[in-house]
C-alpha cells in the first residue's frame, strides 16, 4: 500500500497526465485519517457484519471532518458490503455514539453494497447523489483485504468520470476546470430536495481546491473526452453536440427525478433511521442548550414523538428566556 497522507494536507495540486484518475483516486484514498476514526470505522464494519449479517468490504470516510481532521460535530461514513443491495431505496442510515479512549464520537453512517454505491457513482442508476458526492474528497478509514483499495478507488474513479462529463455538458464552450466543477454543483444541488445557501459550490471548491486541481483532465482522459489546452490555462472539451445532447438528456431525466427520490429517501429515514431519537436529542440540545430525555417510547417512535419534544424545547427556551440575568 501507497504511503499515507497527511490528513492535515490535501492531495498536492497537480496536473500531470503521467499519472491516470484511478492511480490518482488511490493515492488520494489514502490520505491518513486520525485514530479514532479509524478505530470507529473498524467497529462500523464489525457491527454491520454482526448485525445485518454481511460482508463489509470497507468503510469511507469523507466530509468536513475528513480535511480538518477534528472529531467535533458527527462523523460521515459510507459502509460498502458484499453481495447485492437488499434495499430498493437505499442506503440504510443509522447514527452511533461511542466513546474511544476517552474521546466521544458521533457518527452518522450509510450502508450499502459495493456494487451499488459502483453503479451509482457510475451513472448507471437514477440517483445523483453518489457520484457528485464522491468527486469530492473521501478516504478509505477501514479496509477488509489489499484487494478492496482497488474496487473501491475503481468505483470512485467512476464517479469521477461521471462528474466529468457532466460538468463539460453544463458548462462553458471553454472555461477553466473550476468553472466547469461550478456548473456541476450548481446543477446537483438545485436537483436534491435541501437548501443549500447560494455560493455552495464556490466554498466546496475553494477549500478543496487541491483536491480538484487537475483531475478534471484527468476524468475527462478516462471518459475518452478529448479536450484543448489553450494558453490562458482555460480548457476546450472536444464534446460532439450529439454527445452533448445525450449526456444532458442523461441528466434531465435525473433532475426531473432528483426531488421525489430525495423525498422517498426522506420518508425512509423516517422510519429505518437506526438511532434517529439520539441523533435528534443531540442535534436539538447543540442548537438550543435544551438537554432531550430520551425514552424508550421516543427511541422506538421518533416521527410521532416529535411533536412532544418540541413542544418540551419550546417551554424550556421560554423558561430560559425569563430568568434573570
Amino acid at each position: 500500500m501507497a504511503p499515507a497522507l497527511d490528513f492535515r494536507r490535501p492531495v498536492p495540486e497537480h496536473d500531470d497526465m503521467t499519472q491516470d484518475l484511478e492511480g490518482r483516486v488511490s493515492q488520494a484514498l489514502q490520505r491518513a485519517v486520525v485514530p479514532e476514526v479509524r478505530a470507529f470505522a473498524q467497529r462500523l464494519a464489525l457491527a454491520a457484519n454482526d448485525t445485518m449479517a454481511v460482508n463489509t468490504v470497507a468503510v469511507l470516510f469523507y466530509g468536513s471532518n475528513l480535511r480538518t481532521g477534528s472529531l467535533e460535530g458527527v462523523l460521515d461514513f459510507y459502509v460498502l458490503t458484499e453481495g447485492p443491495q437488499v434495499e430498493k431505496i437505499w442506503p440504510r442510515v443509522s447514527y452511533h455514539e461511542w466513546t474511544f479512549e476517552g474521546v466521544p464520537l458521533r457518527a452518522k453512517v450509510a450502508t450499502m453494497s459495493l456494487e451499488t454505491f459502483r453503479a451509482a457513482a457510475a451513472g448507471e442508476l437514477l440517483d445523483t447523489t453518489i457520484w457528485a458526492r464522491f468527486v469530492q474528497p473521501s478516504g478509505i478509514a477501514w479496509q477488509r483485504d489489499e484487494a478492496a483499495l482497488g474496487r473501491v478507488a475503481s468505483a470512485v474513479s467512476g464517479a469521477a468520470r461521471t462528474a466529468a462529463r457532466l460538468a463539460v455538458a453544463l458548462g462553458p464552450e471553454t472555461g477553466t476546470s473550476e468553472d466547469y466543477w461550478r456548473a456541476l454543483f450548481r446543477a446537483t444541488y438545485a436537483a436534491e430536495f435541501r437548501v443549500e445557501k447560494a455560493g455552495r459550490e464556490d466554498s466546496i471548491l475553494s477549500v478543496n481546491r487541491e483536491h480538484f486541481g487537475g483531475l478534471l483532465p484527468l476524468a475527462l482522459t478516462a471518459d475518452d473526452i478529448a479536450f484543448e489546452r489553450l494558453p490562458s490555462g482555460s480548457l476546450r472539451p472536444q464534446l460532439s453536440p450529439r454527445e452533448r445532447s445525450r449526456t444532458l438528456a442523461w441528466w434531465k431525466r435525473r433532475q426531473r427525478l432528483g426531488k421525489p427520490y430525495n423525498v422517498l429517501r426522506l420518508l425512509k429515514a423516517s422510519t429505518t433511521f437506526e438511532g434517529a431519537a439520539r441523533y435528534a436529542a443531540w442535534k436539538i440540545e447543540r442548537h438550543t442548550g435544551v438537554p432531550v430525555a430520551i425514552t424508550p417510547w421516543r427511541e422506538r417512535h421518533p416521527v410521532l414523538s416529535a411533536p412532544g419534544v418540541l413542544w418540551h424545547v419550546w417551554r424550556a427556551k421560554k423558561a430560559m428566556e425569563r430568568r434573570p440575568a
